[in-house]
């Protein structure tokens, strides 16, 4: 199937290492021209050495930037738009927020979590909107299985990830009349690094080992294995493409359907 994304112009956020990386090498493979982001260089200057290394037909380009930045996120949508000509596609994405309970965290904690895993996606769609709403395009806002079925330990993720589909949803109304599509993509185990922290954090309050920890989640998935970040790259890059014209404002698990909720 072609998904019509070459030549197409993507800005992939929180994209040096995890599912952000994953997806933003999957729309080089289409062949569309990608920005990715993260605040690590280092690791952004290598994932573009790999990538230029497989030769694909698209094209990647980098540009570090804290999310939690106003000013900038902003210098990196004038770095995509002046390195690609535009924005067709938007991908939001952030690292996960600390795990903890309730009682563990101060507000300041909280109003960390919010700037990070919730504000950025309002910052950063309001920034491309202008460039987004010329063609139509696809804004691609990626938060948790949490979604649906809250995850012990993780209650700050648990509220803004909800906050993420809130305002989804909200968008695509708003912006369905400018041909733009607003989903939100929820990933549950696929193997990252952010994974294997949790898992080894687990691993210490239990007394279990880490792939003690693992074999029993992935009895609790029906296809008994973690998901690779290649698996939900590809959701997130159909649902960004041409051969998705009519799916806007749903949110999509890649969980291996490890949530039970209807």
């Amino acid at each position: 199937m072609d998904l019509g994304l070459t030549g197409k112009n993507v800005l992939v956020l929180a994209s040096s290492q995890g599912l952000g990386k994953a997806s933003a090498i999957e729309f080089v493979k289409e062949g569309a021209n990608v920005v990715i982001s993260s605040r690590n260089e280092e690791k952004l200057e290598a994932v573009q050495n790999e990538v230029e290394a497989l030769n694909l037909s698209g094209t990647i380009h980098y540009f570090p930037t804290d999310v939690t930045s106003t000013q900038k996120l902003s210098n990196l949508v004038d770095y995509t738009v002046k390195t690609l000509g535009g924005i067709d596609v938007l991908v939001n994405n952030a690292g996960g927020p600390p795990s903890g309970s309730f009682t563990d965290f101060t507000d300041d904690d909280w109003e960390n979590a919010f700037h990070l895993n919730l504000l950025s996606y309002v910052r950063t769609i309001r920034l491309a909107l202008p460039y987004l709403k010329k063609h139509g395009g696809h804004i691609i806002n990626i938060a948790s299985s949490s979604i649906k079925e809250p995850i012990d330990g993780l209650i700050l993720s648990n509220t803004f990830r909800l906050g993420i589909v809130g305002l989804s949803k909200s968008l695509a109304n708003e912006l369905g009349p400018f041909n733009i599509l607003v989903n939100t993509v929820a990933p549950g185990r696929v193997l990252t690094d952010r994974i294997n922290f949790l898992d080894n954090i687990k691993a210490e309050k239990t007394g279990q080992t880490t792939e003690e920890v693992r074999k029993q989640d992935e009895k609790q998935i029906p296809l008994r294995r973690l998901g690779d970040p290649e698996e939900f790259a590809k959701a997130v890059v159909f649902l960004s493409s041409s051969a998705n014209s009519y799916i806007t404002g749903s949110s999509i698990l890649v969980d291996g359907g490890k949530v039970r909720a209807i």
